[in-house]
């Protein structure tokens, strides 16, 4: 075989291996990854924050970047999407300004109600920093009805500025969730934290529940809350996550499933090394476009996250 010819093939061949080839638990560690949910706090400021309460002991001291980036580096972590807790409008510019230098932050998603006299203003002003790519809206702050013209205009404004809309709150909020999704079809929503531990054990409910979002192409769901604790210590044992993180990967198709951490919060299940691994090890027996799908390739679909620092050789 010529040398040209023998390249070629080789090439081919390695290439085929990347995108079909199973990976060992160690390679699917090393795929580097953007972890879409991270908060960070600090509750030595002047004010405070309003969230974790003092009574927390593992969560109420400072979560900055200097804490996170050790953690990130060794999970081959390679930028990070904070999401603003916090319901104090003006946190949204703190957590902004703490992003401005720190390279390892690729986007924002910030906290504001929407149906409030301000929204869009508020909504104007910070959307107008390239780092703020969407807003986080909680069960608790969901209006009693998607039908108030305020609500629904402010919901319009995240869609027609490209921004997306993660939602928390567990199985309260699928219904709600579904209504925004098929009212604003160009909006990209966020469902966070799943598996929802109701449904432990209850693929069959899984399935049931989640299939009316998984029908939306404008629904992405974030893949992090999987880890249980029984007895005290986390459950690692790929076979125990494996049936729910299926029905999960088969209703959203590879496309639209995130990686997200909900570091610190996370710590109270386990440390985040061990957060990361599980995870890879699940996607070790899929091909490898698919577990590079998962850590980072959706999440720039999600969230259109700015190429920054190390993120930005992805």
């Amino acid at each position: 075989m010529k040398r040209r010819d023998f390249l070629r093939s080789s090439a081919v061949a390695t290439t085929a291996a990347l995108l079909t080839g199973r990976l060992s638990a160690a390679d699917a560690s090393a795929v580097p990854a953007i972890d879409t949910h991270i908060h960070l706090y600090d509750p030595t400021r002047p004010a405070g924050v309003p969230w974790p309460a003092p009574k927390e002991t593992q969560l109420y001291r400072p979560h900055l970047p200097a804490d996170f980036k050790p953690l990130a580096a060794a999970a081959h972590v390679v930028g990070a999407v904070i999401v603003e807790a916090s319901d104090w409008v003006e946190d949204n510019q703190w957590v902004l300004d703490l992003a401005r230098d720190e390279t390892a932050i690729v986007g924002v998603v910030g906290n504001l109600k929407p149906g409030q006299p301000a929204f869009a203003a508020d909504l104007k002003r910070f959307a107008a920093n390239p780092l703020f790519r969407g807003l986080r809206l909680r069960g608790s702050s969901f209006p009693a009805g998607l039908d108030d013209p305020a609500t629904l205009a402010d919901l319009k404004r995240v869609a027609d500025a490209g921004l997306s809309l993660d939602v928390v709150g567990g199985g309260a909020v699928l219904a709600p969730t579904l209504q925004i999704a098929r009212t604003f079809p160009d909006l990209r929503l966020v469902m966070d934290h799943l598996p929802f531990t109701p449904w432990d054990g209850k693929v069959a409910d899984l399935r049931t529940a989640l299939a009316p979002l998984a029908a939306r192409r404008n629904v992405y769901i974030k893949i992090s809350d999987v880890v249980r604790v029984r007895d005290g210590q986390p459950v690692t044992d790929a076979a125990f996550h494996r049936p729910a993180l299926d029905a999960l990967m088969d209703l959203f198709g590879p496309d639209r499933v995130l990686y997200g951490s909900n570091w610190p919060v996370s710590n109270r299940l386990a440390p985040y090394a061990t957060i990361h691994r599980v995870m890879a090890e699940y996607f070790a027996t899929q091909p490898r476009f698919v577990a590079e799908k998962y850590f980072w390739r959706n999440s720039l679909a999600a969230y259109r996250w700015q190429r920054r620092g190390a993120a930005a050789s992805l």
